[in-house]
């Protein structure tokens, strides 16, 4: 099935149709999804990192969830398949595809999906809209980065932190320096290198185009990830796609904080769920790059702005403010159902 989730699309496959051999799996979705071509000409990935994705699904191996979700990153230039990280936006369709692959049975009105991640060991908690017992994608919720609208996905999440680093913040520290670079390193579900945009000498405005252009900046980022990542338990990054750069700076649409991504060397047009939860979460942390550029809400729906708009993340702290539960609300459309060829 191919769906969007979220503000990227993948196609979701149940692990029982894929080969067992992982050597032989990995070569099926290289060529599914037409890589290493800039084009992906010769299959159906968009070009793009957020179009060339995969989830896997099957029945779970853990007591506490319904379904398994495997996330694979399909490397556009390269044969190289990654599962090194998950991914929050396509997250959003595989509770329905669960429901409509009949491996959950749907209630009325919604339908809880449990969710073993198991790039992460997590467990996540989708809401998904099952009207007559039946997935609808047909809603009223509009998520900036996507036309139109759709059925509202609510995902929660229950500790997350340290999901891929072991720890929230990887160094115990909640500001580094890097390069004589003043830096946040932080996992609340995923891996990220906080930075504010001021020290690159950029304002935050920049488009996803102009920032492809600055190759002095992506080649700096880029430095800083390297060694990110070995400061952050995560070794040799360089064939990884994690951490994720991001660059900071005040909020410019009434939101909590400006983001500006790299998945790892190429600006986003967005930003991930787990990404903008990291990031919100670094607000509420006295001491990081995000706090002092953060307009902190009275309420918990924090507000995380990205260039195409801003991501909702919901924010349940105790009344010490340790955060207990994070959330988001996304969308999916199922967009074919059908044979792919390889």
């Amino acid at each position: 099935m191919w769906m969007r989730g979220g503000s990227s699309k993948a196609i979701y496959l149940l692990k029982s149709d894929l080969p067992d051999d992982l050597l032989a799996r990995d070569q099926l979705l290289l060529d599914i999804m037409g890589s290493p071509d800039a084009r992906q000409i010769d299959g159906i990935g968009g070009g793009d990192p957020l179009t060339s994705k995969v989830a896997i699904v099957s029945a779970s191996t853990n007591p506490n969830a319904d379904i398994d979700y495997l996330f694979l990153q399909i490397f556009v230039d390269r044969a190289e398949v990654s599962a090194n990280q998950g991914c929050g936006n396509i997250l959003a369709g595989v509770g329905p595809f669960a429901i409509e692959r009949g491996l959950v049975a749907p209630h009325e009105g919604f339908t809880p999906v449990r969710i073993h991640m198991v790039n992460s060991g997590n467990i996540a908690e989708a809401h998904v809209s099952t009207p007559q017992q039946r997935v609808t994608y047909y809603g009223n919720t509009a998520i900036d980065g996507v036309p139109g609208t759709a059925a509202a996905i609510q995902l929660f999440f229950d500790d997350v932190a340290g999901s891929i680093c072991g720890a929230l913040l990887p160094t115990g520290n909640a500001r580094d320096m890097i390069d004589g670079i003043a830096c946040t390193l932080i996992d609340n579900g995923m891996p990220c290198v906080l930075l504010r945009a001021a020290d690159f000498g950029l304002t935050g405005c920049e488009s996803r185009d102009e920032l492809e252009s600055h190759e002095t900046v992506k080649k700096a980022l880029e430095s800083l990830r390297l060694q990110a990542g070995r400061i952050m338990g995560l070794n040799d990054v360089t064939s990884k796609p994690v951490p994720k750069m991001t660059l900071l700076s005040p909020p410019q649409a009434g939101g909590v904080i400006k983001t500006q991504s790299f998945i790892p060397r190429r600006a986003h047009a967005s930003i991930g769920v787990f990404a903008a939860v990291s990031v919100a979460t670094a607000c509420r942390i006295a001491g990081s790059v995000a706090a002092p550029l953060a307009r902190i809400p009275q309420h918990n729906t924090y507000q995380i702005e990205h260039p195409s708009g801003a991501i909702a993340v919901l924010i349940d702290a105790d009344a010490a403010g340790d955060i207990r539960r994070t959330g988001v609300v996304r969308t999916a459309r199922k967009l074919m159902d059908g044979v792919v060829f390889a």
